[in-house]
């Protein structure tokens, strides 16, 4: 229990961290102000600042976010609130506390009247027991404390993401998918040097358990597979389909031995127990590729193969195939992450590549509050050389974030069902 929850955290980790560390850097690179770095949602559990950023740790894990100055929410401050401020001592204002504490000398309690921190960088209100009025002048880098104590630097105009070029604000966009799915081609090109090579696609029989239904049969590794029942073989992935649909059924194997010569086995596949059926296992591992260059291109080419297979499924809820059954949420991910520890090292790091690729496809989406929907709203700019004004962004996203929590509801119920109530 401990050992997939510390698995499925590390897991979790990496990926979204490296995920956000993308729009982070290239915010960073493009002068956009990032106000906070968050892994996970909801109530805060740590959180350190470090120069212009806070980052935390937040209580759900169901993904992260960068919080960039003029493209999320700014602070809670409006006019009639009640503020401490803090001055320099040139009697500018460089803290502004939204917690409503208590006076104290090193701070100016205010109604606020007025602000603006886009342009003319004031705040107005009424101070004193005579409920004088007056303005002060704010710091450019002049820090708000948030209702719950997040820390949080004040962003003029030229500091917001709207300000930004169009080319660094899809890059910055794009930067999250593009960061997994480097994550990606690196997990699996250390996978293929950790074991040792690349597993082959073809029918070629690898390592074969010791006393196994294979071993019995006498097959050796090289060996390959033409066909089984007189049905030609093609692929691994072939091979394997057909085994586990047959437990406890004789199968005839027709091998070609390194020699060329070709022989027939009858092989009985033994029954095994997996989540939701039994299949049939032989006890054969897939050939490995030794060579130096299969091992340095593995990531990318299993890269490509798992985006392939995802637009196929994709590509599915348009031709009528799609099944929500196909979806899987958190709860998927971590009990999947209870079966892949039991693989150790290698299972861990080849799991981190699929769902980094996963989260990539997913956050290119062309819907609303996703990257990809972002992505499209770019392009819309620019071909209407004028950006959407922020009112219709915001109905946009809204209506994105709505269908999003439908979709997790859903996919979290079903994953429930699946491996808890059935």
């Amino acid at each position: 229990m401990i050992q997939t929850i510390l698995a499925f955290a590390l897991v979790f980790g990496i990926i979204v961290i490296i995920h956000e560390f993308g729009h982070f850097y290239f915010a960073k690179r493009a002068g956009i102000l990032v106000r906070e770095f968050a892994i996970g949602f909801g109530p805060k559990i740590f959180h350190h600042r470090k120069g212009e950023t806070t980052y935390t740790i937040r209580l759900l894990p169901v993904g992260g976010y960068v919080r960039m100055a003029g493209y999320e929410e700014e602070a809670d401050i409006r006019p009639g609130m009640s503020v401490q401020l803090t001055l320099d001592e040139y009697e500018k204002v460089e803290k502004i506390d939204l917690q409503g504490h208590e006076e104290s000398l090193e701070t100016v309690p205010m109604e606020v009247t007025s602000f603006n921190f886009d342009d003319d960088l004031f705040i107005a209100g009424r101070i004193g027991f005579d409920n004088t009025e007056k303005v002060y002048n704010v710091n450019r880098d002049a820090l708000l404390v948030e209702k719950d104590g997040t820390l949080l630097q004040i962003a003029p105009k030229d500091r917001q993401f709207q300000s930004a070029s169009l080319g660094n604000r899809m890059l910055t966009n794009f930067a999250g998918p593009m960061n997994n799915f480097i994550l990606a081609i690196v997990a699996f090109t250390l996978l293929a040097f950790i074991q040792g090579g690349v597993p082959s696609s073809e029918p070629l029989i690898g390592a074969v358990e010791e006393g196994s239904p294979a071993a019995e049969a006498n097959l050796v590794e090289g060996d390959r597979v033409i066909s089984i029942n007189d049905e030609p073989v093609e692929s691994w992935t072939e091979m394997v389909t057909i085994i586990q649909e047959n437990p406890e059924e004789s199968l005839t194997f027709q091998i070609e031995k390194e020699s060329n010569e070709t022989v027939e086995e009858e092989i009985v596949p033994n029954a095994f127990d997996a989540e939701t059926e039994t299949i049939g296992r032989i006890g054969i591992q897939s050939y490995l590729d030794e060579s130096l260059s299969s091992k340095l291109t593995y990531g990318f080419t299993e890269t490509l193969f798992i985006i392939t297979q995802i637009f196929t499924l994709l590509g599915s809820f348009f031709t009528g195939g799609f099944n929500v059954n196909q979806l899987g949420g958190p709860v998927a991910i971590y009990a999947t992450t209870e079966a892949v520890v039991q693989a150790g090292v290698i299972g861990l790091i080849s799991w981190i590549g699929f769902l980094s690729v996963n989260l990539g496809i997913m956050n290119l989406l062309p819907i609303p509050a996703l990257d990809g929907g972002k992505l499209l709203l770019n392009i819309i700019e620019g071909i209407r050389k004028k950006p959407i004004s922020q009112e219709k962004e915001g109905y946009i996203t809204l209506v994105g974030v709505l269908f999003l929590l439908i979709l997790m509801l859903l996919v979290t119920w079903n994953d429930i069902q699946t491996f808890f109530l059935n």
